[in-house]
């Protein structure tokens, strides 16, 4: 397990220990998107980009909107809902694959979903669902919904506990508060924990609460973050069939006051290895292997809701050893983070009128 590592401190203390890299450029990309939930990167150098409400757009290179796509299946756009996630598949230069992640089904009967199509021109066609979690859930909230691949092409996923479903996190019956491992049609890898029985076969880890953060190292390490409730969010090294604990372990607090568990640590179950209190609302997650920032390379990026910003998780040899707010320009709520292949940070605002931000080196 991950040695754990915490930030307890006030907002406030938070605030005042802000650090930013001295060569730390922030430009802005793209302006006025709705609620943007996700960024990648097109091989011409433009960008896609989500909006939770049920558009994905088109940016050229320099941000300008080009085009609304078409063929985007009907999202459930309610509380936490909508069109979420965007990845690229590893062979979209020759196959123009993408995979979508949204919001299926009603208010009280609703599941988080994954979409396939090809983009062709600016139109999804052959467009199918390979995945949706179940059971359903009966709130609008609470859908995990990132993505990302794998050394070996298959396809991660994260799903959330549903909010009132919090214990179904534990139950490997189940795919709710689950990071979950498909292939890109949407069949079972035989290798996954519960492939050959005693769970649901696409669970690749689980205790869960929210995870909206989730990234592949280049060695194949891959990262997880997820919500607490009223402290407690964690980042988690994830590895496969393991038990992240929550409900039973949990070093947040219900938002009412009571407890949520007497454990923060539980055998069996893994310990963060990292988490915060007070509760940043984490968001968008970024493993940065560019070279624009030397004494950033090998770190974690992580947006920040609720406690808005840019925050770095260093990690050494695999484990974290701390975290701290950066790039103090940035002083808003952010959703997604990704590293460009030009050495730079890119950063989604969650706003009614967001932003696409690109933080690079001075030189």
């Amino acid at each position: 397990m991950s040695h754990l590592r915490a930030l307890v401190l006030s907002p406030f203390l938070l605030l005042a220990s802000i650090a930013s890299a001295e060569d730390a450029i922030v430009d802005v990309v793209a302006e006025g998107l709705t609620r943007p939930w996700a960024v990648a990167f097109l091989p011409d150098g433009g960008y896609l980009v989500t909006e939770r409400a049920g558009r994905l757009l088109r940016l050229s290179a320099d941000g300008s909107v080009a085009a609304e796509i078409s063929g985007v299946p009907e999202v459930l756009f309610q509380g936490q809902g909508g069109l979420m996630d965007l990845v690229l598949d590893p062979d979209f230069a020759d196959n123009g694959r993408l995979y979508l992640s949204y919001a299926r089904g009603t208010t009280r009967a609703n599941a988080t979903t994954i979409f396939s199509a090809r983009l062709e021109g600016n139109a999804l066609v052959d467009g199918e669902d390979i995945f949706s979690a179940r059971p359903l859930k009966t709130t609008p909230q609470h859908y995990g919904a990132r993505m990302a691949f794998m050394q070996d092409g298959t396809l991660l996923m994260t799903t959330g506990d549903g909010f009132d479903h919090r214990e179904e996190a534990q139950l490997t019956t189940g795919l709710l508060g689950k990071t979950i491992r498909i292939a890109t049609d949407g069949s079972v890898p035989a290798d996954n924990p519960f492939a050959s029985g005693g769970g649901e076969p696409e669970i690749w880890s689980y205790g869960h609460r929210n995870p909206q953060g989730l990234t592949v190292a280049p060695d194949g390490t891959v990262w997880q973050h997820e919500h607490g409730p009223a402290g407690g969010d964690e980042v988690n090294r994830i590895e496969a069939g393991t038990n992240f604990g929550w409900p039973v372990a949990t070093y947040g607090m219900d938002y009412i006051g009571a407890r949520i568990s007497p454990f923060q640590q539980y055998p069996g179950m893994a310990e963060p290895s990292h988490y915060w209190t007070p509760s940043i609302a984490p968001s968008g997650l970024a493993y940065y292997d560019g070279s624009g920032f030397a004494d950033w390379a090998g770190d974690l990026f992580v947006g920040g809701l609720a406690i808005v910003g840019l925050f770095r998780v260093d990690l050494e040899d695999g484990r974290a050893l701390g975290a701290e707010r950066v790039v103090p320009e940035i002083d808003e709520r952010i959703r997604d983070v990704r590293t460009g292949a030009d050495g730079a940070l890119y950063v989604l605002t969650d706003a009614e009128s967001g932003r696409l931000l690109r933080v690079r080196p001075a030189s």
